[in-house]
C-alpha cells in the first residue's frame, strides 16, 4: 500500500518522509512538489541524504493514487482544500498537515489520544497544529473534568514551526538571542485550540501568547487553569495518570523531573508535568513540533486509520535535529 505525500519539499514533509522510508508496513509512493520537480530529496535535507528519491512534478499524486491509498498533504495552508476532493474521490484517504479542514466537522480532528473512533473511519484527517497539539494534551484531562475561570498558555516554539520560507522570524539569525512574541493580536491556531476546548465543556476565558525561540525544532507550553477554590493535588495527578495511562506517547513525569525538548525531539513523544498551587493548576508540556506537532502525529494517525499497532514505525529517532 502506497503512502503519497502532496506538498513534499517542507521540513514537516521531510520528517514525514523520513518516517514512511523507515516504516515497515508501507511503500512510499509519489512526493509531489511544485517548486523542486525532478531534483534529489538529498540535495534538499542533510536528514534525508541516503534515500533514494527525487521530488516528483505537479499532478503526480492525483495521477498515482489507487484506491486503498493514503495521501499525507503537507503542502501550503490554503491550499489543500483545493486538491484534497479529488484525492478522496479518486480512493485515498488523506491525512492534512494543513490549517485547512482543522475547523471542519467534513474532517476527523487528529489528535489522537482523544479522537481515535472518527480518525480510524475517516476519509480526511485534520492533523493538528503544533501549539494546539501540546495544549490541548496538556489541558483536556482537566477542563474536561473540572470546567476552569480563566485559561492562560505561554508557549514557545522552534523556528522550523513558521515553515520553510525565508520570512520575518524563520531565519535562525533573525531570533538568536531573542525570545519573540508574536501573533499576539490572534495567533491562526488559538480558535483551533477554543473550538475543542468547547467540544469537551472546557472552554474558558482564554489568554494564548506564543513565542518563537533560537531552537530548530522543539515546543514546551506552560498551561494554567485557574479556578474559584483550591484543588486537590492528589485528584489532579490521578486524573491525569488515568487519562493517559495507556498513551504510549505520553509520558507524566514526577515532581523530580521537568519536560525537556532533548527527551523529546527527533521522537513522537510528549512530555507532561503537572503541579498544583491553591487554585492554580500549572500543566508543562514538550513536544517535538515536527514530530508529535507534525510528522510524528500524521504517522501515528496513518496507523490508526489502518489498523495498525500506532507505534509501528515511530520508534525510530533521527540523528539530526
Amino acid at each position: 500500500m502506497n503512502v503519497h505525500v502532496w506538498g513534499a519539499s517542507g521540513y514537516a514533509a521531510a520528517e514525514v518522509i523520513r518516517l514512511l522510508h523507515a516504516h515497515p508496513l508501507v511503500d512510499v509512493g509519489v512526493l509531489e512538489s511544485r517548486s523542486h520537480t525532478g531534483e534529489r530529496l538529498a540535495d534538499h535535507f542533510p536528514l534525508l541524504r541516503t534515500v533514494p528519491y527525487r521530488f516528483d512534478g505537479p499532478n503526480t499524486v492525483l495521477s498515482a493514487i489507487v484506491p486503498g491509498d493514503v495521501v499525507i498533504a503537507a503542502g501550503a495552508h490554503g491550499e489543500a482544500r483545493a486538491h484534497i476532493p479529488a484525492f478522496v474521490s479518486a480512493g485515498a484517504r488523506v491525512v492534512d498537515l494543513s490549517s485547512d479542514y482543522r475547523c471542519d466537522d467534513e474532517a476527523a480532528y487528529g489528535l489522537t489520544e482523544w479522537n481515535r473512533e472518527a480518525i480510524s473511519s475517516a476519509d480526511i484527517v485534520a492533523n493538528p497544529g503544533c501549539y494546539p497539539t501540546a495544549t490541548l494534551l496538556a489541558l483536556l484531562p482537566l477542563v474536561r473534568a473540572m470546567r476552569p475561570l480563566q485559561l492562560i498558555v505561554d508557549a514557545k516554539s522552534g523556528i522550523t514551526g513558521a515553515g520553510r520560507k525565508p520570512v520575518v522570524g524563520s531565519l535562525f539569525a533573525e531570533v538568536s538571542g531573542d525570545v519573540r512574541a508574536y501573533g499576539l493580536e490572534g495567533h491562526r491556531h488559538q480558535p483551533e485550540i477554543e473550538r475543542v476546548l468547547s467540544f469537551h465543556d472546557g472552554l474558558a476565558p482564554f489568554v494564548f501568547t506564543p513565542h518563537v525561540v533560537p531552537l530548530s525544532r522543539g515546543m514546551l507550553v506552560d498551561a494554567y487553569a485557574v479556578y474559584a477554590s483550591p484543588i486537590d493535588p492528589h485528584d489532579i495527578a490521578s486524573l491525569f495518570a488515568r487519562a493517559y495511562a495507556d498513551e504510549p506517547f505520553v509520558r507524566i513525569l514526577d515532581a523530580a523531573q521537568t519536560p525537556s525538548l532533548p527527551a523529546v525531539v527527533g521522537t513522537n513523544a510528549t512530555e507532561l508535568r503537572v503541579d498544583v498551587a491553591g487554585p492554580t493548576v500549572r500543566m508543562i508540556c514538550a513536544i517535538d513540533n515536527l514530530g508529535k506537532g507534525a510528522a510524528g502525529q500524521a504517522i501515528q494517525n496513518l496507523n490508526v486509520m489502518l489498523g495498525y499497532p500506532e507505534e509501528i514505525g515511530l520508534d525510530a529517532r533521527t540523528v539530526v535535529a
